[in-house]
């Protein structure tokens, strides 16, 4: 029989929970209020679409110097120092307002994010070495909330109570952020340095073939999301179907809750196996001939499965880092698996572009999901767990 949760681990779950959300709510608070920066700051559609990638690039970029930071601090710490500057990031993107000052504190935000990323999966290990897969299920459910939270509050909520400023709505987002770092702070013990110890190592193994193999499973995973926001908007108005963009986003998004519930229910049974990761691949080529059939609710539901899918692949593929290495290392495994995914993630769904533009059917647009789901298949085969899981 499972032993009941301890308080300290209660507590510990809720922290993971709160962060995952943190991880989410600041980014997905921006694409709300578009249109309003897009009217006072007057940017150009290149400068929109740079400033919505630019955290994802960073997610990439930022990661390894997460991994240093990690070694040097530790997962505590780090979390700490990234909830900090993802909070102040999100604060400060509204100062002025102008231009320079909207894209530098995105900047800030963005790294702030980037460093608690490869964090968690680390307290993940060091909290609950035993319990990884229910861990992870619990954070990235944070995770999955904190993008609905975003997108849902901001407008009809968040803008009215600051008087309709969409400077002050980023101010509001930052204060849970804020919140959750001094909870943390207050709540849980700082790791100590083993005394005599070697200096941790930081440095992502690239000779390593699970970091490549985790890296791509979560870039294969990543590439069925981004390229599915990307471009179901803009095949759905081409083909004269603009009634259904808002419906099959909110599903895109919604379908992703389902699928946090699933790992978080059975978390022994999906994490760390080949069938899970094998079966969202097939849910996403499910998703995608829906979303391709002429008929409204079907189109709606294929969305609604490809947001499961991708999210999925997600929970599965955070999970991984504790599952295939010690728990000393699981920093730079994670560094790693973010580098090469996100990066992934920023350059392949551009391909759906430039196969739209190139033959001029729109259906090419989604591509990057179809390699997506491929690359999850093709890499999920040579997974070896490192240790098994209770």
């Amino acid at each position: 029989m499972t032993p009941s949760p301890t308080p300290r681990s209660l507590t510990r779950f809720v922290l993971l929970w709160l962060a995952g959300i943190d991880l989410r709510l600041t980014i997905l608070a921006l694409p709300p209020v578009l249109p309003l920066i897009h009217r006072d700051l007057d940017l150009s559609e290149k400068l929109v679409a740079a400033l919505m990638n630019l955290p994802v690039l960073l997610f990439a970029i930022v990661a390894i110097p997460g991994s240093l930071l990690i070694a040097r601090i530790g997962a505590r710490r780090a979390l700490l120092t990234g909830l900090v500057l993802t909070a102040l990031g999100s604060a400060g993107r509204g100062l002025g307002p102008s231009t320079a000052m909207l894209f530098a504190m995105t900047f800030i935000m963005g790294a702030g994010v980037s460093i608690m990323q490869p964090a968690l999966p680390s307290l993940v290990s060091d909290w609950f070495e035993t319990k990884p897969g229910l861990a992870t299920a619990v954070y990235t459910n944070g995770l999955l909330i904190g993008e609905v939270l975003g997108v849902w509050l901001t407008l009809p909520v968040i803008v009215p109570l600051v008087g309709g400023r969409w400077g002050a709505s980023f101010a509001v987002w930052a204060v849970p952020v804020l919140a959750t770092a001094a909870w943390v702070a207050v709540a849980t013990p700082n790791q100590r340095p083993t005394t005599g110890a070697a200096a941790p190592l930081w440095w992502p193994d690239w000779r390593d073939p699970q970091t490549w193999q985790v890296g791509l499973i979560l870039g294969g995973g990543s590439c069925i999301y981004f390229a599915a926001n990307t471009f179901i908007p803009e095949y759905l108005r081409v083909t004269g179907a603009d009634h259904l963009i808002v419906p099959c986003l909110t599903a895109l998004n919604v379908g992703q809750l389902p699928a946090s519930l699933v790992v978080l229910g059975f978390p022994e049974r999906v994490t760390g196996k080949k069938g899970p990761l094998v079966a969202l691949t097939l849910f996403t080529l499910v998703g995608l001939a829906m979303l391709l059939l002429p008929q409204p609710w079907v189109e709606i539901a294929g969305a609604a499965l490809l947001g499961f899918a991708a999210a999925f692949g997600l929970i599965l593929t955070l999970a991984l880092p504790p599952m295939l290495t010690d728990p000393a290392d699981v920093h730079r495994l994670s560094a790693g698996m973010f580098a090469i995914g996100y990066l992934t993630a920023f350059l392949v769904p551009l391909l759906g572009g430039v196969a739209w533009d190139a033959t001029g059917i729109p259906v090419t647009g989604f591509l990057p999901i179809v390699l997506g789901a491929g690359m999850v298949l093709a890499v999920a085969a040579r997974l070896r767990p490192h240790r098994p899981i209770d």
